[in-house]
């Protein structure tokens, strides 16, 4: 029996930008279950090939600042000048429909969550073998304007340095081993139970 067979949990990933989460997140989709993808907000520009309400919710500066005065953001950033957050309402949705939650979030975001949601909270920390490997995969996708990938670089090295707060660590060289190691942490998340829950547990066991 599953003691968290009706609440949801939560699976945190972050790492530098060209790290492959959003490959591995594709990868593994198929294999974990019952899932919601939270979807950020954010103020920066569309990319090409991107589409609203599948990569982010894209709004204006001035929309996104009267949610954060609303308290309509579970956590929110500024990231390379852009706003970034994860809107509460859809992620309690979510886990009361027991599903597990993944988030893509920036180490900032995983504090928050974590302040939020630690009890139900997994934390993975996806990145390259190197600081070159991921220069090389940056400079390769060519998306970005030569001074983004820089700032992106100096936000990678910043993130490195706080590892140690991630329950995992995955060093995504080879894919197919990455998503593998990805899916384990994955079913192990959805087995976590909630402080509330483990309680009632007690109690019941008890006869209280």
């Amino acid at each position: 029996m599953r003691l968290n067979s009706k609440s949801g949990a939560v699976l945190v990933l972050s790492g530098p930008s060209g790290a492959g989460k959003s490959s591995l997140i594709n990868k593994i989709a198929g294999d974990i279950g019952d899932y919601y993808f939270s979807i950020s907000t954010t103020t920066r520009p569309m990319r090409e090939g991107e589409v609203e309400g599948v990569h982010y919710h894209f709004v204006s500066e001035e929309e996104f600042k009267k949610d954060i005065e609303s308290d309509y953001f579970l956590e929110y950033a500024v990231v390379h000048g852009n706003y970034y957050g994860t809107s509460i309402k859809p992620v309690k949705q979510a886990l009361h429909a027991g599903k597990l939650v993944l988030f893509d979030i920036d180490v900032q975001g995983n504090t928050a969550v974590n302040n939020r949601l630690g009890d139900i909270t997994t934390s993975v920390f996806i990145t390259t073998p190197s600081l070159s490997e991921l220069e090389k995969r940056l400079h390769n996708r060519s998306t970005d304007a030569k001074e983004v990938i820089d700032k992106r670089i100096k936000m990678a090295k910043r993130e490195v340095q706080r590892i140690s707060e991630y329950d995992y660590l995955i060093i995504n060289d080879d894919l197919d081993e990455a998503a593998e190691a990805l899916t384990l942490i994955a079913k192990a998340a959805k087995m976590k139970v909630a402080n509330e829950d483990v309680n009632a547990f007690v109690q019941k066991w008890e006869d209280i």
